[in-house]
């Protein structure tokens, strides 16, 4: 029975009408956002990715810290938002990061798949999704015409203190005073606070401690701190002059620089009619100090020869990639080379070479067989040495020929024999034919 043409459009605008509801049930999307696409080093740059439901959300979504080549980020808790569009309110879950770059390389915020569930329109229970979000680009731009590399530092704000362990009214030659510098700073990750350059002082040994680094994490935002020690060995007596030292940084909002400082120090050291006690105390700081260093070494990332992890990683997927084009190029090359001689030990030219080594070694019986063997590789109307000599043959070979010359002092004529076979050649290529392959040994 054939359907009603009726009852099958009804059936049709059924299905379009099912199709559409079930498209904006699941409606779902997601959405990248920087707050900057170029930054200094060191400058954060906040990504905030945001999934939006024209439902609800059933599970919350943490996709937790985001490892990024040149950056270190830094992960906050999800939010929750919501976007009116067309008078509808869409909720959605936004999750912030903060990338420091560290290097004077753009760097690539990845794309990313997100799980999340929501439940169609008109349900209850959550089906999963599986969102894909874009890649972002962020340019990173070396520090500014006239700031120092070395001591850059981005930041929003920074609180110095200076601590020392012992009095420093009360010096005399031998004393060790251990100084303790702390540095707070506001809007950065201690990854990127630099070390403290401490400047050299006369008839002071001086001996770094190990830095002490932290990170402290709000909901928003981020502060971080470095604490660096120095032990000085006082060895002569006399006035000591410990210099000023200023600690910067950018304002990234403000677009200033500041600076912090910690005046010089004048200390009066005394003298000590013990002074043995000096080598002793040298040799134990000694001591000391290989052991900080060794320690420091150990917290340092990774390296080999001088390479970091990634750096090796990079080198060693573009030496297999050199080393497995170069194996092609040798098989190709050999694979040539092997089908060449294949081509040249089948060409006349081959059997050429056979004869003029016969006749280089005076062989004449080899020689002679040697030479009728070329004779059958060559396109003669009559095979025969007679038939190649009359058509190609120079003047002095057929006249050898007329004294009825032996075939195997014939073969011995090596030079008037390479002069015919040029002719015959030459004669070939006249006519059209393509010689043989054997370039190899011609």
């Amino acid at each position: 029975m054939r359907p009603n043409g009726k009852f099958y459009l009804i059936w049709v605008w059924l299905a379009i009408v099912a199709l559409t509801t079930d498209l904006q049930a699941q409606r779902l999307w997601s959405q990248v956002h920087l707050n900057r696409s170029a930054t200094y080093v060191g400058q954060p740059v906040e990504v905030s990715i945001t999934v939006y439901t024209s439902t609800w959300f059933t599970s919350g979504l943490d996709l937790g810290n985001i490892q990024i080549d040149g950056a270190y980020t830094i992960y906050f808790r999800p939010v929750s938002v919501s976007m009116y569009v067309d008078g509808v309110n869409y909720p959605g879950i936004q999750l912030i990061y903060h990338v420091f770059p560290y290097q004077e390389e753009d760097i690539v915020f990845p794309s990313l798949t997100l799980e999340v569930e929501t439940p169609p329109d008109g349900d209850f229970k959550g089906v999963k999704h599986h969102l894909k979000t874009q890649e972002k680009v962020i340019k990173v731009r070396p520090a500014p015409p006239g700031f120092d590399k070395t001591d850059w530092l981005v930041a929003t704000g920074m609180y110095v203190s200076d601590h020392w362990s012992g009095s420093l009214k009360q010096v005399k030659v031998g004393d060790v005073l251990e100084r303790k510098i702390a540095r707070t700073v506001y809007g950065t990750v201690a990854e990127l606070i630099p070390p403290i350059g401490w400047d050299s002082t006369a008839s002071v040994s001086m001996y770094p401690d190990r830095s002490i680094t932290h990170n402290e994490k709000g909901k928003t935002s981020i502060s971080s701190s470095r604490t660096e020690g120095m032990r000085y060995l006082f060895e002569k007596e006399g006035t000591v002059t410990l210099p000023e030292m200023v600690f910067t940084y950018f304002h990234p909002y403000r677009k200033k620089l500041y600076k912090r400082t910690l005046k010089s120090i004048t200390i009066e050291v005394q003298p000590n009619p013990d002074l043995g006690v000096l080598k002793s105390v040298r040799d134990s700081l000694l001591v000391q100090q290989q052991t900080v260093e060794a320690t420091a070494q150990e917290d340092q990332p990774w390296r080999f020869m001088g390479l970091s992890a990634k750096q090796l990683a990079t080198i060693s997927v573009l030496s297999l990639l050199m080393l497995y084009i170069l194996i092609k190029v040798l098989r190709y090359l050999i694979a040539a080379f092997r089908q060449h001689r294949q081509n040249y030990r089948a060409s006349e030219a081959y059997f050429f070479d056979l004869y003029k080594k016969a006749s280089h070694h005076n062989k004449a019986n080899q020689s002679e067989q040697a030479l009728y063997r070329w004779i059958d590789e060559l396109k003669l109307e009559q095979p025969t040495l007679r038939y190649f000599v009359d058509n190609f043959g120079t003047d002095a070979l057929r006249q050898a020929f007329s004294n009825r010359e032996t075939v195997s002092s014939l073969c011995l004529h090596t030079k008037e024999w390479k002069s015919a076979r040029k002719n015959y050649l030459q004669s070939q290529n006249q006519l059209g034919f393509q010689s043989q392959p054997g370039w190899i040994n011609p």
